[in-house]
């Protein structure tokens, strides 16, 4: 299980949040996104706490909290659903009838 943690500053680093999420358990993992063509920081997180009880409890006091002067939008993360590998480009197709 994940913990989605959203609205952060573009500058923290994973150990900014390994700091405050140790302070409800052992973290496990933290994910901060890139976008891929700039390297620069997404504005979100992913963390990994050692229990449900430990991320329970940093979802229960995290979320809405203030910090670095943004209000926190931390809970579980979505399983993330599979993308179509159609894509959607029109373009042409050679179809051959």
């Amino acid at each position: 299980m994940s913990i989605y943690v959203g609205n952060l500053d573009f500058e923290i680093s994973q150990e900014d949040l390994s700091e405050v999420f140790a302070e409800y358990g052992t973290v496990e993992r933290v994910h901060l996104p890139t976008d891929r063509d700039t390297g620069r920081k997404r504005g979100f997180a992913f963390v990994e706490m050692g229990t449900e009880a430990e991320e329970a409890a940093a979802i229960s006091k995290l979320d809405g909290a203030e910090w670095m002067g943004r209000s926190l939008k931390v809970n579980k993360a979505k399983p993330r659903t599979p993308r179509d590998s159609f894509g959607g480009g029109g373009g042409r197709k050679n179809y051959r009838f």
